[in-house]
């Protein structure tokens, strides 16, 4: 039997580059020894996670998530949850492309990242899934964040990403800073129990977060456990050294940080921040919020990986 290969790409990701070059990708593919086809997103909510549903259930053997990192958390998300999941590529068309970065994938041209798949290298990855209370269980690859900070991973407009790169996070986060809050809450993790004030938790799978690579630099991809970081303090001098440890990753042994490895994690609100609307950031984006327990799914799905 022939396999069946289905390229998912976003059209505006990125600088809209990925249209002109689908053909490309689809001939591959064919050299590659899939037959295949190709889905174009549309803005309606979910098309490339739906798309992906389908093309498994139709037992397509590979999809390809042509996009960012945004692109790849939707396509994970539809299938993620099934019995039986084909194998994953990625083509990276966004702005930082943290999960291509982590597989070694090119970041810069589209045809070498599509040739990988030639290759035939592949690794069977973590997925972490996310469940909230009265929610669908939703899945991401590279981070799960809440607290004030993370709005550095939502925050930013596409458009001052585009422009800016790496530089529109280090923008934002100074001008966050005055306004940076604290949660009372109940961190429960393989480990034990942390009970206080934070101004963020990272519960991460790769070491890059928004294009920084010393965050987490003990991650391992297929170990079957997340990285948590907890960062305590709200004061803007201390997060200020904090961030500038981290860029050299040498924030792990500071007493304002709790740094340790767990398979799940339960994360709720007490105290005087009991009944807020504390939302969770799953990839870059707003999952749903507070309470909410996590779990790494070790090696739940085989992606193309370079290197």
């Amino acid at each position: 039997m022939i396999s069946k290969a289905r390229l998912i790409y976003n059209p505006v990701s990125g600088h809209e580059q990925m249209p002109k070059n689908v053909a490309t990708i689809l001939d591959v593919l064919e050299r590659a020894g899939y037959e295949a086809s190709a889905y174009r997103t549309t803005r309606k909510k979910k098309s490339a996670q739906n798309e992906a549903t389908r093309a498994a259930k139709e037992g397509f053997d590979l999809i390809v998530a042509a996009g960012g990192d945004g692109t790849i958390n939707e396509v994970v998300n539809g299938i993620a949850f099934l019995d039986k999941r084909p194998k994953m590529a990625i083509i990276p068309a966004g702005t930082t492309n943290d999960y291509a970065r982590a597989l070694n994938i090119p970041r810069d041209n589209i045809a070498a990242a599509a040739k990988v798949i030639l290759k035939n290298k592949t690794r069977k990855m973590d997925i972490g899934k996310a469940n909230f209370k009265g929610g669908d269980d939703q899945y991401f690859v590279n981070i799960a964040a809440c607290g004030s900070l993370t709005e550095l991973t939502y925050g930013v407009p596409s458009e001052v990403k585009s422009a800016l790169g790496y530089a529109a996070y280090l923008i934002k986060g100074a001008e966050m800073l005055p306004h940076l809050t604290e949660n009372e809450m109940r961190l429960t993790y393989d480990g034990g129990v942390y009970e206080g004030k934070l101004s963020m938790f990272l519960l991460g799978m790769t070491n890059t977060i928004g294009g920084f690579e010393q965050i987490m630099p003990d991650a391992q991809l297929s170990d079957g456990l997340f990285q948590l970081i907890v960062v305590k303090p709200s004061d803007p001098v201390k997060v200020l050294k904090l961030m500038a440890l981290a860029l050299n990753g040498n924030h792990m042994d500071d007493p304002d940080i709790i740094y340790t490895k767990t398979r799940t994690l339960k994360a709720e609100l007490i105290g005087k921040s009991k009944g807020k609307k504390l939302p969770v950031n799953l990839d870059g984006e707003i999952g749903d919020y507070c309470p909410v327990n996590f779990e790494n799914l070790k090696q739940r799905i085989e992606f193309y990986v370079g290197g």
